[in-house]
């Protein structure tokens, strides 16, 4: 059983920063891609950032430059950095993460339950 498990969301002020936490855990053989979504009410779920095992990173073009995605592969952990933070940025924000699992051949989508942003103006 893999669990993600986020933490970091809340309520910040235009320009303010934020830094949110998901990390990976179970029975976990290997982690490829770890990435950060979000979804507004009535929206479909967007890509914000992610970050393969070697570290090559992806950004939606309305963060770059703001956001930064990291990972710690010994602790299964992603990170996304969150600075110049808009009022468009508030969302729920998910961590999503391709896992193999021990014993398993194929690798896994799992996602988080989600942590939720919001910032004020």
């Amino acid at each position: 059983q893999v669990q993600l498990v986020e933490s970091g969301g809340g309520l910040v002020q235009a320009g303010g920063s934020l830094r949110l936490t998901c990390a990976a855990s179970g029975s976990i053989l290997s982690v490829r891609a770890m990435a950060w979504y979000r979804q507004d009410p009535g929206k479909q779920r967007e890509l914000v950032a992610s970050i393969m095992r070697g570290g090559r990173t992806n950004y939606a073009d309305s963060v770059k430059g703001r956001f930064t995605v990291s990972r710690d592969n010994d602790e299964n952990t992603v990170y996304l950095e969150m600075k110049g933070v808009k009022p468009e940025d508030t969302a729920v924000y998910y961590c999503n993460a391709n896992i193999i699992e021990r014993l398993s051949s194929d690798y896994t989508d799992y996602w988080g339950q989600g942590t939720q942003v919001t910032v004020s103006s």
